[in-house]
């Protein structure tokens, strides 16, 4: 059976996996990520390929899909700009196919999971799929007529620095006002923050959770507290929900897709989230009394995504 290793570069560890064309993860191998060192990158991920081949000496490995953070260029070869990994300019495809024998593609990592998603997850079945991962900021990918928009240079879908509020909060793109300076997991721990200084005993469960200083709080605190029921981390959901929903709409009038994909962290509150994002989507999209107003779901692939979707574009 042919195969591909999918690999996703994160900002603390790399992930390689091998995978079927069924986009089933059949072995996984982590290490942890170098930081501003394109060498100890490639030797890290060359290893990792090295040892999947080792280890499932059987099977037909085809190529090694590589998905990153950061702006990849239209030809999938470079990192032009990966600021959480410390790269820019930096011709990773080349770096990594002088240490395996195998064919490499470079992709932007929530393109590949997007495309995961969209072939084997959530949006299955679906032709024009918009993915949005909330994670520490806003990420995304877009699947129309079965392939991966990636715009004339190889950066679009980067949804997180569209700005929502002129000269609003300040962005680490450089800019103020960006979508996920309001509708990320950093926007839903900002909430938490605020709660806790303007009503403090809504806030009572959150600071529990974060033994006493909710300036220690985590979104899987808020996750938590929310699925209890306590108010307090259901208002935090709210807010963020409506900016999340807002976006989705302005998508919607731009992209018109079939299905929204919401992956990432945040998603893990399920309806918890979703249920806000639906009822503020459908107040703000624009002809909503007469059009088709697209679904939108939960990523279903988990952390798997990058890989699955890493490798089977590698393959295309």
């Amino acid at each position: 059976m042919r195969t591909t290793i999918g690999v996703d570069i994160g900002g603390t560890k790399v992930a390689a996996g091998v995978v079927d064309p069924q986009g089933r993860v059949h072995d996984v191998v982590k290490h942890p990520t170098p930081f501003a060192d394109a060498e100890a990158l490639a030797d890290v991920v060359g290893a990792a390929v090295r040892e999947l081949r080792e280890r499932n000496a059987g099977a037909d490995i085809a190529a090694v899909g590589i998905g990153t953070a950061g702006f990849v260029d239209a030809d999938r070869a470079t990192i032009v700009l990966a600021a959480n990994l410390g790269l820019a300019d930096d011709p990773f495809k080349e770096r990594l196919q002088r240490r395996v024998d195998l064919p490499v593609v470079v992709e932007n990592d929530a393109n590949a999971a997007a495309w995961a998603e969209a072939r084997f997850g959530a949006g299955r079945g679906s032709g024009h799929v918009v993915c949005v991962t909330l994670g520490t900021g806003v990420g995304g990918g877009v699947v129309m007529n079965g392939e991966i928009q990636r715009g004339g240079f190889g950066a679009a879908a980067e949804f997180g620095h569209y700005r929502v509020v002129p000269y609003g909060r300040r962005c680490g793109c450089g800019n103020h006002g960006c979508w996920e300076q309001y509708a990320s997991g950093r926007a839903l721990v900002g909430e938490a923050h605020d709660l806790a200084r303007t009503d403090p005993e809504r806030a009572a469960r959150l600071v529990e959770l974060a033994g006493g200083d909710i300036a220690a709080v985590q979104g899987g605190d808020i996750t938590r507290a929310a699925v209890e029921g306590d108010p307090g981390a259901l208002a935090c959901f709210r807010a963020v929900g409506e900016w999340v929903g807002l976006g989705l709409a302005d998508l919607a009038a731009i992209l018109d897709p079939e299905l929204f994909v919401i992956g990432g962290g945040v998603s893990d509150a399920g309806d918890i989230l979703l249920g806000p994002v639906r009822d503020s989507f459908q107040r703000n999209v624009s002809g909503r009394a007469t059009r088709r107003l697209a679904g939108i779901r939960v990523a279903s692939m988990g952390s798997a995504a990058g890989i699955v979707g890493a490798a089977d574009l590698a393959l295309r």
